[in-house]
């Protein structure tokens, strides 16, 4: 039943989960939130769900990654690997997820949470830990299968949870603070390899050691991760009763609803009726296309400069620490900025210098310096995904269109992640240079792309002006949710900010830059 104040309560008087679609405010009845209250609750969330995003996301990247560390100790020699089938052997999760997408978009939107993140996580960590057990080619492919499957809910899952449980204008640091753990992961990875390397073990290879610890790790932390998480904000045991209430009005201004459980099908077809939404597939596809080569070849790039592997496996932590500063770097000038589309332009410049560097410069002893440069360049390859998802979230809402949307991002990411291992035969090894100049191309197209979706969404805020001016409401409007404190800005006459309705059936949404 509705509450004075125009919230949803059910019968044991907590806040509906799913019900606040139906809900309708009046600003007389809204519930009082100060920039205190603001705090609180923030920190809160941040407390218990920002950690559990950052640790999952964590074991996600790390038990990728340990495949390119565990290639130059002794992979694809023990498991009699030939041609290009180390290159499949990375490309298959990839693929598994862009095969599972679909059933990604209605698993985010239908299972909750809090059931469905342990499930993934288990899902993968039972993966990791039988590779060891994979001495062929066919039994690496059909183990890297699994892991990408049960891995390819991960970032849609952690966007939509971000942008359900954040403002709009927390949602990029939040991002990067998850996504961030791509270069701790490439640390750790690094760490991890040189030391469980280095054990001379009678019955089990280094690189087996490698993938068995990273595994058990990761279904050691399942129960923590379900008694941690919880489903969303309108029934987060972490917060009273009043903060529950409290915690749905500081996400008014987001104009995105706070979480739904039915999945609509109208909102699907919207992701494949708007322009946007294949312009941030072209970046997603053009991003990740570059960050699977890292992924994946970065240490053979590496040894190709002359490195050992072991001095190999130490020169990706400083990368990896590159990576980490670039994600937070880069969320914390967006969100002075305010403009993710500038941020994203201005690291693109450095990764076409990084990649025209190792393009050029011959290899040799006397130019290892700029080589490894040209290298560490690449890093801020990380930044670029931070940024797409947080603009991403930023410009769409409706559950299943986010739930939709992610996925679509997921699916373009791991086209990227299939085709970049491709692009680097062992035919072109230590040089590469046919698949540097791929990827040189691809980022150059990328800057394009992400110049056409600033006209667009130029076009799309004249249209929600002109349909605002048609329904006899203001032309402009402020965009609370981008203030950097907590303002409470006047509700819509029927409440439908916290209405499950997407970007374009809310005439009072303002698309951001």
């Amino acid at each position: 039943m509705a509450t004075p104040n125009g919230s949803i309560r059910d019968a044991h008087g907590v806040i509906g989960e799913g019900h606040i679609e139906e809900a309708h405010g009046h600003d007389s009845n809204r519930i009082i939130l100060t920039e205190e209250d603001n705090k609180r609750i923030r920190r809160k969330t941040d407390k218990w769900i920002l950690t559990v995003l950052i640790w999952v996301y964590f074991l996600q990247i790390l038990d990728k990654t340990i495949l390119g560390y565990s290639a130059i100790f002794g992979l694809q020699e023990d498991t009699h690997l030939t041609g290009n089938q180390y290159s499949l052997i990375g490309s298959i999760a990839p693929i598994a997820q862009l095969a599972w997408q679909p059933f990604s978009s209605v698993l985010i939107v239908m299972v909750p949470h809090r059931i469905l993140m342990p499930i993934l996580v288990l899902g993968w960590g039972v993966a990791q830990a039988c590779a060891p057990a994979c001495n062929s080619f066919t039994a690496l492919l059909v183990d890297r299968f699994f892991l990408g499957l049960f891995e390819a809910g991960c970032l849609p899952l952690f966007s939509v949870m971000t942008s359900q449980w954040y403002r709009r204008s927390e949602q990029p640091i939040r991002v990067a603070a998850w996504y961030g753990t791509n270069g701790i992961a490439t640390i750790v990875a690094a760490c991890l390899s040189y030391g469980l390397g280095s054990i001379k073990s009678p019955h089990l290879k280094p690189w087996q050691i490698l993938f068995l610890f990273t595994g058990l790790i990761t279904i050691a932390t399942v129960p923590i991760i379900y008694w941690r998480l919880d489903n969303d904000i309108t029934s987060a045991r972490f917060l009273t009763e009043r903060e529950r209430e409290q915690g749905v009005e500081r996400l008014r201004a987001n104009q995105t609803g706070v979480g739904s459980r039915k999945l609509k099908w109208k909102q699907v077809l919207e992701v494949f009726l708007d322009i946007k939404t294949y312009l941030f597939i072209c970046m997603a596809l053009a991003n990740n296309l570059g960050a699977q080569v890292t992924n994946t070849f970065g240490p053979l790039i590496l040894q190709g400069l002359g490195f050992d592997k072991y001095k190999t496996t130490l020169l990706n932590i400083p990368f990896g620490a590159i990576q980490y500063i670039v994600i937070l770097g880069v969320a914390w000038a967006a969100a002075k900025v305010r403009w993710k589309s500038i941020t994203l332009l201005s690291i693109i410049v450095p990764i076409l210098v990084g990649l025209i560097m190792l393009y050029t410069i011959p290899r040799g002893s006397a130019n290892t310096g700029p080589l490894l440069l040209g290298y560490y360049f690449l890093a801020f390859i990380y930044g670029c995904n931070t940024l797409i998802v947080a603009w991403i979230l930023a410009n769409t809402a409706g559950q299943t269109k986010k739930a939709a949307m992610m996925s679509l991002f997921n699916a373009a990411s791991s086209a990227g992640n299939i085709i970049g291992p491709l692009l680097f035969t062992s035919e072109d090894a230590p040089t590469y240079l046919p698949g540097l100049r791929a990827v040189l191309g691809v980022f150059g197209a990328m800057a394009v792309v992400v110049l056409l979706q600033i006209a667009n969404i130029a076009w799309l805020n004249k249209l929600q002006s002109r349909t605002r001016v048609a329904n006899g409401k203001p032309a402009k409007l402020h965009d609370y949710s981008m203030s950097a404190t907590y303002v409470a800005g006047p509700a819509a006459v029927d409440g439908e900010e916290l209405i499950d309705r997407t970007d374009r059936e809310n005439d009072e949404f303002i698309y951001v830059y």
